[in-house]
């Protein structure tokens, strides 16, 4: 089986999401999220409205949209990949979201994700990514992508795959908050 980044956000969220998930197959009902929705819908708008656009300022040489990468362990849907002047490559994606000075843990999860996808499939260096922010104005955010990143997302689809094929019930997060609007709260033991 092949993980996506949010397969590797619920996991690092609470190892618990993919035991009851993907061992007891019972289903989380994001599509009922308004903000997930609407973000999507955003996203897509978003990917349409910058297709001829070209990042001069950051050394962007070319772009490929929507591409879909596969390695052994992963998969996922980039918004764009960038081939940039020195050489190196990055992953772009779009945020339905306003950038409040801070980027979220999950963000860059997806950017690592993408990063270790894009090493993997083009055969050349992640060193940054980049988020876009829609609802301030596409602000452009810079994110670094060390080696030690990509590693940590493929011990993470590792630790994902132990778990679903030998249904082993991981320990719950140590950040006992994150329960309280847990989506399986009702079911986990405490």
């Amino acid at each position: 089986m092949t993980l996506t980044p949010s397969h590797i956000i619920e996991y690092l969220y609470c190892p618990r999401f993919t035991y009851f998930e993907y061992v007891l197959t019972i289903p989380q009902y994001e599509e009922r999220n308004y903000k997930v929705m609407r973000g999507r819908e955003i996203h897509d708008r978003k990917l349409e409205e910058n297709k001829s656009y070209l990042r001069q300022k950051i050394g962007v040489i070319k772009r490929y949209n929507d591409q879909y990468l596969t390695n052994e362990l992963l998969r996922g849907k980039i918004d764009e990949v960038l081939m940039l002047k020195d050489g190196t490559m990055a992953p772009l994606d779009y945020k339905f979201a306003i950038f409040e000075e801070r980027i979220y843990d999950t963000y860059k999860t997806q950017i690592f994700c993408y990063a270790w996808l894009i090493e993997q499939n083009f055969d050349t260096i992640v060193k940054k990514g980049f988020l876009v922010y829609t609802r301030s104005k596409n602000k452009l955010i810079e994110i670094e992508v060390t080696k030690a990143d990509k590693q940590s997302v493929e011990i993470c689809a590792q630790e994902i795959n132990k778990i679903i094929s030998t249904n082993f019930f991981p320990k719950a997060t140590k950040y006992k908050q994150r329960c309280v609007s847990c989506t399986y709260r009702n079911i986990c033991i405490k």
